[in-house]
């Protein structure tokens, strides 16, 4: 008897297994969708293969001869190349999920990968996303709800507003109650854009209008907030892993302090800033937030440190980073290979009591950096 498709019908170790037997037989059957292009696709494509994962691309048709393109064991054009059209088009990728029979879709990290309505369709249409549920995305996708989640939960969180701010005498208000410098921020933003700092009342005017203006053409919302500035702050963000039976890991920090416009150029871990002391306090409050929101999958949990070493709550990014493989490198864990075990329904196989979590300690197994290289001319302004 000859056949080329195995249904499993069960899930978690068991199926693993299987998958691996029938990967080494000739016979892979799950398939996995990736809904991105280029370096993350094919760092998603190569986990797949040793997962025994089929792979399926997509791509805009000026990518069409891209690396994830050939490496992938199918490819589905996208047509136009503007990433509304592309990329970002949801009744697209899903039709194409729907043609090629797929099980599941990873986003990646940008595009759609923190877009809480892509997560609905894929939950309501019966195919697994790979990331965190769809109630976890519109959550911590609105700062402004997050930041009152965080802070009922006991965790502190920068002076500013709980509530949307988007007037300048609002503005005005809260700016001379908490003292300047103050920096408004997009609700639904990030990626450094809708930001701009505020050093006196009279740069309110100009400020608020242009990150509003910034925030509606990056994100379709002009919703604002706004915080304390703190001068001379460290950034610092844990790597977290969450199963969907309430099991939450972090793997370490990771410091992000040296910026260019809001983005990120040096990711170190770890961070040269945080004594065993206050890196258990911080790794403490990065299981709370987690567990707080129900949390699932991988994610990133941002705080600022000031100073005098106070550290206080920025926000959740709710995917995987690009920065993800400073934390690989020093534990030695795979994770996109966790997010999609977690995604299949698996327990994490390994926690943070006793002897396990030195492993996962950056501190205890090396250093690890990674740098951003900008495209920039300095002489016609950048």
């Amino acid at each position: 008897m000859k056949f080329k498709k195995v249904l499993i019908a069960n899930r978690g170790e068991i199926a693993l297994r299987i998958i691996r037997t029938c990967r080494e037989m000739g016979l892979r059957t799950v398939k996995v969708l990736i809904a991105n292009r280029g370096e993350i696709a094919l760092r998603i494509i190569r986990t797949c293969r040793e997962m025994g994962l089929r792979t399926v691309a997509v791509f805009a048709d000026v990518d069409k001869y891209s690396l994830h393109v050939k490496f992938a064991d199918e490819a589905y054009s996208l047509g136009l190349p503007q990433p509304s059209e592309s990329y970002l088009n949801i009744q697209k990728i899903l039709s194409i999920a729907k043609k090629a029979k797929v099980q599941a879709i990873h986003p990646g990290y940008g595009f759609l990968a923190e877009n809480s309505h892509f997560a609905k369709a894929c939950e309501n249409g019966g195919t697994i996303f790979i990331g965190p549920t769809s109630e976890n995305l519109r959550m911590l996708g609105d700062k402004l709800e997050a930041r009152r989640n965080v802070q009922d939960a006991g965790i502190p969180v920068i002076p500013g507003t709980l509530e949307e701010i988007n007037n300048e005498k609002d503005l005005l208000k809260t700016a001379n109650k908490i003292g300047y410098p103050v920096v408004i921020k997009a609700v639904d933003g990030g990626g450094g854009k809708g930001i701009r700092i505020i050093s006196s009342q009279k740069e309110i005017p100009s400020a608020l209008r242009l990150a509003k203006e910034e925030a509606a053409s990056a994100f379709g919302s002009s919703r604002m907030y706004l915080e304390k500035y703190i001068e001379g702050a460290r950034h610092i963000e844990f790597q977290i892993l969450a199963d969907s039976f309430g099991n939450v890991v972090h793997l370490g920090e990771r410091e992000c302090s040296i910026q260019r416009r809001f983005q990120k150029l040096i990711e170190e871990t770890p961070s040269p800033a945080l004594t065993d002391v206050l890196r258990k306090k911080m790794a403490n409050a990065v299981v709370k937030v987690a567990q707080t929101v129900k949390y699932r999958n991988a994610g990133t949990v941002e705080f600022l440190l000031s100073p005098d070493g106070q550290f206080y709550f920025l926000e959740v990014n709710t995917r995987l980073q690009v920065e993800h493989p400073v934390t690989e490198m020093v534990t030695g864990i795979d994770i996109v290979k966790e997010q999609l075990k977690i995604a299949m329904g698996e327990k994490l196989s390994f926690s943070q009591k006793g002897g396990m979590d030195k492993l996962v300690c950056p501190c205890n197994v090396g250093t690890s950096i990674e740098c951003r290289i900008y495209a920039e001319d300095p002489y016609n302004g950048f």
